[in-house]
């Protein structure tokens, strides 16, 4: 399975940013979805996953701000970032999970700024 991230950027506090990924290769299986950041000192963190029937789950610091969609005949995942924060700023990696094994996309990096 490969992974292709699109998006990120700079942004002042309170607009908006958009990643798209696309899977490609082994599709086939492909099950859980979405996003995961690392901010500069600390460890990686989930942000928000979308399974194949469309169940969502958002971390708790950007639930209502950052909305996670998904195109099972695409293979691709999105996540509209809304209100973004200086907190928000990380690189964020896509991740798809292929029977059970968890599979990384490059990171692209969003900052925003104060």
């Amino acid at each position: 399975v490969q992974l292709q991230a699109c998006g990120g950027g700079m942004v002042q506090a309170g607009g908006s940013l958009r990643l798209t990924c696309t899977a490609s290769g082994s599709i086939f299986g492909i099950n859980d979805m979405g996003w995961y950041r690392q901010a500069p000192g600390k460890q990686r963190e989930m942000v928000a996953l979308v399974s194949f029937a469309g169940i969502q789950q958002y971390a708790d610091s950007v639930k209502d701000r950052f909305l996670i969609s998904r195109d099972n005949a695409k293979i691709m995942v999105t996540l509209q970032m809304n209100r973004l924060k200086p907190e928000d700023t990380a690189v964020y990696f896509c991740i798809a999970q292929h029977l059970g094994d968890g599979f990384w996309g490059r990171g692209t990096l969003v900052t925003v700024s104060s």
